[in-house]
């Protein structure tokens, strides 16, 4: 019973210096129901108070801290297995990709608008890296044939420079090949998470004389639909 008073006592002290359950049990092992116990009648000034609260929040904050470490972990391991399980891209293979990549996210031919021309467009540089390939070494393309329109939110007007630079590295084109800007209206409330540097708006990819191309990717398409379809 000594030890126990003991054991009470110091516990008692630590909680009045804003220490927490868990600085407390790591001097003075009980259980933990017993410490609260103890401590129920103890009373704490705003100086101990803010002390407890703070350490409450480090902690949490580690503990989210870890789990979000677990979690990109958990991430980074499955795409690099995934990643792995791409052997290799045969043309065939590129050719498909690049119909459903312009079956997703192209423009079509509409029956009051004929002789439309190939356009696709997205703001993930390496789908449109992959389209230029697909249009430069599938497709034959010349690349004169190519026009690049930047789409941009007018909050973005003094990063231009910047933004023009970035599309210019990702296509390998020349930068004079990004001289038209379409400014899209910002509103003054916003959700948008696309506003930090990281965003350099959406590139539209246009050819010249291009309505049969359009016409073939319909009809690749249609191909691809039946032979999963039917099959």
């Amino acid at each position: 019973m000594i030890e126990k008073k003991e054991e009470k006592e110091i516990a008692i002290n630590l909680r009045k210096q804003g220490k927490t359950y868990s600085e407390i049990l790591a001097v003075v092992p009980v259980a933990k129901s017993t410490l609260a116990l103890w401590l129920h009648p103890v009373h704490l000034a705003k100086k101990q108070k803010q002390r407890i609260t703070q350490k409450r929040l480090e902690s949490s904050q580690r503990g989210g801290d870890s789990k979000r470490k677990q979690r990109i972990d958990k991430q980074n391991k499955i795409v690099l297995k995934s990643k792995s399980e791409i052997l290799g891209i045969s043309e065939k293979e590129l050719f498909l990709i690049g119909v459903a990549l312009y079956w997703a996210e192209g423009a079509k031919e509409k029956e009051y608008r004929a002789g439309s021309p190939f356009e696709f467009s997205n703001m993930d540089p390496k789908m449109i890296q992959i389209i230029i390939v697909w249009l430069l070494k599938v497709c034959k393309i010349d690349k004169n044939m190519l026009i690049f329109n930047i789409f941009l939110h007018e909050n973005h007007k003094e990063r231009i420079e910047e933004v023009r630079k970035f599309w210019s590295k990702v296509t390998g084109f020349s930068i004079e090949n990004f001289s038209t800007v379409y400014w899209k209206k910002d509103k003054l409330k916003t959700k948008r998470k696309n506003v930090s540097d990281k965003y350099h708006g959406l590139l539209k990819i246009k050819v010249r004389t291009s309505s049969d191309l359009v016409r073939k990717v319909a009809g690749w398409s249609e191909g691809i639909f039946e032979k999963i379809i039917n099959n």
